[in-house]
Protein backbone atom coordinates (compact mmCIF):
# COMPACT_ATOMS: atom_id res chain seq x y z
CA UNK A 1 0.00 0.00 0.00
CA UNK A 2 2.80 2.51 1.10
CA UNK A 3 4.16 1.55 -2.47
CA UNK A 4 1.14 2.26 -4.71
CA UNK A 5 1.19 5.69 -2.27
CA UNK A 6 3.97 6.36 -2.92
CA UNK A 7 4.20 5.52 -6.48
CA UNK A 8 0.91 8.43 -6.68
CA UNK A 9 3.98 11.15 -5.62
CA UNK A 10 3.39 10.56 -1.59
CA UNK A 11 6.33 11.77 -0.29
CA UNK A 12 5.38 10.79 3.41
CA UNK A 13 4.64 7.13 2.19
CA UNK A 14 8.03 6.70 0.23
CA UNK A 15 9.75 8.32 3.62
CA UNK A 16 8.03 5.23 5.60
CA UNK A 17 9.56 2.54 3.02
CA UNK A 18 12.97 4.51 3.46
CA UNK A 19 12.92 3.82 7.00
CA UNK A 20 11.50 0.25 6.80
CA UNK A 21 14.05 -1.14 4.41
CA UNK A 22 16.63 0.99 4.36
CA UNK A 23 18.69 -0.85 7.42
CA UNK A 24 18.39 -3.98 6.02
CA UNK A 25 19.31 -2.90 2.29
CA UNK A 26 22.18 -1.18 3.97
CA UNK A 27 23.02 -4.48 5.47
CA UNK A 28 22.82 -6.17 2.53
CA UNK A 29 25.02 -3.65 0.21
CA UNK A 30 27.82 -3.73 3.36
CA UNK A 31 28.03 -7.33 3.24
CA UNK A 32 28.38 -7.18 -0.75
CA UNK A 33 30.82 -4.24 -1.16
CA UNK A 34 32.30 -4.37 2.44
CA UNK A 35 30.61 -1.29 3.86
CA UNK A 36 31.74 2.18 3.78
CA UNK A 37 30.59 4.53 2.10
CA UNK A 38 30.40 2.49 -0.98
CA UNK A 39 27.57 0.99 0.53
CA UNK A 40 25.38 3.68 1.65
CA UNK A 41 26.15 5.63 -1.95
CA UNK A 42 24.27 2.07 -3.37
CA UNK A 43 21.86 2.23 -1.22
CA UNK A 44 21.22 5.98 -1.48
CA UNK A 45 21.28 5.32 -5.41
CA UNK A 46 19.03 2.73 -5.25
CA UNK A 47 16.67 4.96 -3.19
CA UNK A 48 16.73 7.75 -5.61
CA UNK A 49 15.86 5.16 -8.61
CA UNK A 50 13.26 3.72 -7.02
CA UNK A 51 11.80 6.72 -6.50
CA UNK A 52 12.28 7.58 -10.44
CA UNK A 53 10.99 4.02 -11.29
CA UNK A 54 8.07 3.78 -8.65
CA UNK A 55 4.94 4.58 -10.98
CA UNK A 56 6.36 1.64 -13.11
CA UNK A 57 6.11 -0.69 -9.98
CA UNK A 58 3.81 -3.40 -10.99
CA UNK A 59 3.48 -4.90 -7.59
CA UNK A 60 4.40 -8.36 -9.35
CA UNK A 61 6.72 -8.57 -6.57
CA UNK A 62 7.10 -7.21 -2.93
CA UNK A 63 8.42 -3.87 -2.52
CA UNK A 64 11.10 -4.99 -0.49
CA UNK A 65 12.18 -7.81 -3.06
CA UNK A 66 12.01 -4.98 -6.19
CA UNK A 67 14.48 -3.37 -3.55
CA UNK A 68 16.46 -6.02 -3.65
CA UNK A 69 17.27 -6.59 -6.68
CA UNK A 70 17.76 -2.56 -7.58
CA UNK A 71 20.66 -2.67 -4.91
CA UNK A 72 22.40 -6.37 -5.83
CA UNK A 73 22.35 -5.25 -9.36
CA UNK A 74 23.77 -1.45 -8.57
CA UNK A 75 26.48 -3.35 -5.65
CA UNK A 76 27.23 -6.34 -8.67
CA UNK A 77 28.07 -3.08 -10.80
CA UNK A 78 30.61 -1.38 -8.60
CA UNK A 79 31.98 -4.79 -7.58
CA UNK A 80 32.57 -5.80 -11.71
CA UNK A 81 33.86 -1.75 -11.89
CA UNK A 82 36.71 -2.19 -9.06
CA UNK A 83 37.69 -6.22 -9.12
CA UNK A 84 39.64 -6.01 -6.13
CA UNK A 85 37.35 -6.78 -3.26
CA UNK A 86 36.44 -4.13 -0.07
CA UNK A 87 37.44 -5.41 3.27
CA UNK A 88 34.80 -7.77 4.98
CA UNK A 89 35.99 -7.24 8.33
CA UNK A 90 33.54 -4.38 8.90
CA UNK A 91 30.84 -6.62 9.62
CA UNK A 92 30.36 -6.90 13.21
CA UNK A 93 31.45 -9.80 15.47
CA UNK A 94 29.13 -10.24 18.36
CA UNK A 95 30.88 -9.29 21.59
CA UNK A 96 31.86 -12.20 24.01
CA UNK A 97 30.99 -12.25 27.56
CA UNK A 98 33.71 -10.32 29.39
CA UNK A 99 34.84 -13.86 30.89
CA UNK A 100 35.11 -15.72 27.33
CA UNK A 101 37.59 -13.05 25.76
CA UNK A 102 41.26 -14.02 25.59
CA UNK A 103 44.05 -12.21 23.38
CA UNK A 104 44.67 -15.59 21.93
CA UNK A 105 40.75 -16.03 20.99
CA UNK A 106 40.72 -12.25 19.46
CA UNK A 107 43.31 -13.29 17.78
CA UNK A 108 42.07 -16.44 16.23
CA UNK A 109 39.16 -14.08 15.62
CA UNK A 110 39.92 -11.57 13.79
CA UNK A 111 42.33 -14.40 11.92
CA UNK A 112 39.43 -16.03 10.90
CA UNK A 113 37.46 -13.23 9.48
CA UNK A 114 40.14 -11.93 7.41
CA UNK A 115 40.44 -15.44 5.80
CA UNK A 116 36.90 -15.24 5.06
CA UNK A 117 37.62 -11.99 3.81
CA UNK A 118 40.54 -13.27 1.16
CA UNK A 119 38.16 -16.48 0.37
CA UNK A 120 35.39 -14.59 -0.32
CA UNK A 121 37.59 -12.19 -2.92
CA UNK A 122 37.85 -15.31 -5.05
CA UNK A 123 34.73 -15.58 -5.87
CA UNK A 124 33.11 -14.03 -8.83
CA UNK A 125 30.61 -10.71 -7.85
CA UNK A 126 27.92 -12.96 -9.24
CA UNK A 127 28.79 -16.41 -7.06
CA UNK A 128 29.15 -13.40 -3.75
CA UNK A 129 25.91 -12.03 -4.28
CA UNK A 130 24.07 -15.08 -4.29
CA UNK A 131 25.75 -16.94 -1.39
CA UNK A 132 25.42 -12.92 0.62
CA UNK A 133 22.01 -13.05 -0.08
CA UNK A 134 21.80 -16.62 0.87
CA UNK A 135 23.88 -17.33 3.93
CA UNK A 136 23.46 -13.80 5.59
CA UNK A 137 19.86 -12.67 4.38
CA UNK A 138 18.49 -16.08 4.67
CA UNK A 139 16.74 -15.33 0.66
CA UNK A 140 15.51 -18.51 -0.12
CA UNK A 141 16.86 -19.21 -3.67
CA UNK A 142 12.99 -18.16 -5.61
CA UNK A 143 13.86 -14.82 -4.43
CA UNK A 144 17.63 -15.00 -5.53
CA UNK A 145 16.67 -15.81 -8.64
CA UNK A 146 14.43 -12.68 -8.49
CA UNK A 147 16.40 -10.49 -7.01
CA UNK A 148 19.38 -11.46 -9.18
CA UNK A 149 17.02 -11.75 -12.46
CA UNK A 150 18.56 -15.52 -12.96
CA UNK A 151 16.85 -18.56 -13.10
CA UNK A 152 16.61 -20.89 -10.08
CA UNK A 153 18.96 -23.10 -11.39
CA UNK A 154 21.48 -20.83 -11.94
CA UNK A 155 21.41 -19.72 -8.32
CA UNK A 156 22.15 -23.29 -7.21
CA UNK A 157 24.83 -23.58 -9.63
CA UNK A 158 26.26 -20.50 -8.30
CA UNK A 159 25.71 -21.12 -4.65
CA UNK A 160 26.93 -24.37 -4.60
CA UNK A 161 30.57 -23.51 -6.22
CA UNK A 162 30.71 -20.43 -4.08
CA UNK A 163 30.45 -22.98 -0.96
CA UNK A 164 32.51 -25.31 -2.69
CA UNK A 165 34.94 -23.04 -3.16
CA UNK A 166 34.92 -21.14 0.47
CA UNK A 167 34.80 -24.88 2.24
CA UNK A 168 38.33 -25.25 -0.05
CA UNK A 169 39.57 -21.94 1.07
CA UNK A 170 38.45 -21.69 4.84
CA UNK A 171 39.97 -25.38 4.99
CA UNK A 172 42.26 -24.34 7.38
CA UNK A 173 39.76 -23.42 10.15
CA UNK A 174 37.48 -26.27 9.84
Amino acid sequence: MLAARAGEGDEDAFEALVRRHGPELLRLASHLLGGGTDAEDAVQEAFVSAWRRLPEFRGDAAFRTWMYRIVTNRCLNQLRARRPTAPLDTVAEPAAPEHLVSPARTAESTAAVRALHAALGGLSPEQRACWVLREFHGLSYEDIAHTVGISHQAVRGRIFRARRYLTEAMGAWR
